[in-house]
């Protein structure tokens, strides 16, 4: 006679070859079954939400694209911004200059890509086509905002970067209301 260590898992047993074993797997595989069918088409149903929600345009108004525009146009009122922009004396000139050129060189590389890539050339994906030009005006974005920070510090402060960075939204808000 053969001596299991498990008895209970022994192929030649006779609990697994009675009709009443075989009929619980079978229940128990055909449960496993309806509940996978009725996962997948919870999922493919949610699949089909997430579609219809993407394929709708959001619209151009609305309530995130009112606040930065109002909040910056309420700070350049407030703070006086382009006032003191151009005449404020404290302000570190050669980093305000730097500033500038690289912002120059961000808005160049989207204007290339947006003009003329998209418009004139019709290339939809030119991140692809051409691959440094995303990460190239990312940096000089990045090194004119901290130019400006730099620069413009010694006039607002500790409130410079907000005072920046709600400048940005407002006229990143404005452009995507324009286009």
């Amino acid at each position: 006679q053969r001596v299991t260590p498990f008895p209970e898992v022994d192929r030649g047993s006779a609990a697994m070859e009675s009709p009443l074993a075989e009929s619980d797997l079978v229940t128990l595989r055909n449960r496993f079954k309806r509940d996978a069918e009725l996962l997948l088409q919870a999922v493919s149903e949610e699949d089909e939400k997430r579609k219809e929600a993407e394929s709708k345009p959001l619209p151009r108004i609305n309530r995130h694209s009112v606040f930065w525009i109002l909040a910056s146009v309420g700070l350049t009122y407030y703070v006086d911004f382009f006032n003191v922009i151009l005449e404020n004396s404290d302000i570190k000139s050669w980093w305000f200059n730097v500033g500038l050129v690289l912002l120059a060189v961000s808005v160049g590389l989207a204007a290339f890509c947006i003009v003329y890539l998209e418009w004139f050339r019709g290339v939809k994906q030119y991140d692809q086509e051409y691959p440094a030009i995303p990460p190239v005006t990312t940096a000089a974005f990045i090194a004119a905002s901290c130019s400006f920070n730099i620069a413009l510090w010694p006039v607002w402060s500790f409130l410079t970067p907000v005072i920046l960075f709600t400048q940005f939204m407002g006229v990143v808000m404005l452009i995507s209301l324009l286009g």
